[in-house]
């Protein structure tokens, strides 16, 4: 190479550096359902007013047993009352993201924006938890409305404004999360190593698409991994098979939060259905069996369920929804075409 040709050279290799650098920073996270535009319409949607805000809330749990699996109804009242309106907020705004993505409302995505607008500048739960319970409404508030808002975030119908001043309370709320679950996980006996932990796995991972934060969704990647490596042979998550009485309905619930961050990723270019050698599917598998026969998981736990066969709920079943698309199951489609509905708010 000649001297008077080296310059040139070397200032286009450094160009196309710059160049390929600067692509791969403005590469967005993807959600599910950037794919999928939708056509504005006319639809009504009635909006609710936003619930009344706090930073933190008081919660205690309502189970009376070691393997919280007996509910006190006294104390699920309270528990239901004191968290009803960060709940109301989650749900609201799930409930009005679905009539913008399935009839295009216009109306329906804007109350989305009112909604998670207004609790974004009372900076909404965002604070530090006092119980533990407290920290569970934390994240599953995070995942449903953060996963409402992935649903809205292409409609043109919000400001620049409120764009960023959701993604910066969804950040806020998800550094709780995450600041809650790494101080727990040091002890592997506690809520960082069972469902809990999945569910935050999802709101994490949620928040981080939606504020394309590459750190927060790939630790809800992390926490789906943490999931699916305790999934033994048989299909069996140890730590919800401990829950006596409700263990199929927390194997179904741990199941939810794991096929919704495989859905995330695999918006992402990431195939966690396979990951530890498909270990998710006997995890269904076995589900499937016990959503059948519950005696299954009466026998392993020696105590009836608290599920009967063919009575699905919405979060029993929804996860199976997005499933039977890659992975077709003759009995959850039936399922799901039975149930009277398959929505459930905490995951949108």
């Amino acid at each position: 190479m000649t001297p008077s040709i080296r310059p040139i050279v070397f200032t286009l290799c450094a160009l196309a550096l710059a160049l390929a650098s600067g692509s791969a920073a403005a590469q967005q996270l993807r959600s599910p359902w950037d794919d999928h535009p939708v056509t504005l319409t006319d639809v009504p949607y009635d909006c609710p007013q936003p619930p009344p805000f706090d930073k933190t809330l008081y919660a205690e749990s309502y189970y009376t047993d070691a393997h919280h699996s007996v509910i006190d109804e006294k104390k699920r009242a309270a528990e239901e009352k004191a968290t009803e309106a960060p709940t109301h907020l989650g749900q609201w705004s799930t409930e009005a993201s679905d009539p913008y993505r399935t009839k295009g409302s216009r109306a329906a995505a804007a109350c989305v924006y009112t909604l998670l607008d207004a609790a974004a500048k009372a900076h909404a739960w965002s604070g530090e938890m006092p119980t533990a319970q407290g920290h569970y409404e934390q994240k599953w508030l995070l995942a449903g409305t953060a996963i409402s808002f992935l649903k809205v975030r292409n409609s043109g119908l919000g400001s620049p404004e409120q764009q960023k001043d959701i993604q910066k309370w969804l950040s806020s709320v998800a550094n709780r999360v995450t600041e809650y679950v790494d101080t727990k996980k040091v002890n592997p006996d506690s809520d960082a190593w069972n469902n809990h932990r999945y569910w935050a796995g999802l709101a994490v991972a949620a928040a981080g698409i939606a504020c394309n934060d590459k750190s927060n969704f790939l630790w809800g990647v992390a926490s789906y991994k943490v999931g699916v490596d305790q999934i033994r042979p048989d299909g069996v998550l140890p730590r919800e098979m401990d829950r006596a009485a409700r263990a199929l309905h927390y194997h179904l619930y741990a199941l939810a939060p794991l096929v919704m961050i495989a859905e995330l990723a695999a918006a992402n270019g990431t195939d966690l259905y396979s990951y530890n050698k498909g270990a998710i599917h006997r995890l269904v598998s076995l589900c499937v069996a016990g959503m059948q026969n519950p005696e299954i998981f009466a026998k392993a736990t020696g105590v009836p369920q608290d599920i009967v066969a063919g009575q699905h709920s919405g979060a029993d079943i929804g996860w199976a929804v997005p499933y039977v698309m890659h992975f077709p199951n003759p009995q959850l489609s039936a399922w799901i075409a039975q149930a009277a509905t398959v929505r459930f708010w905490q995951w949108g």
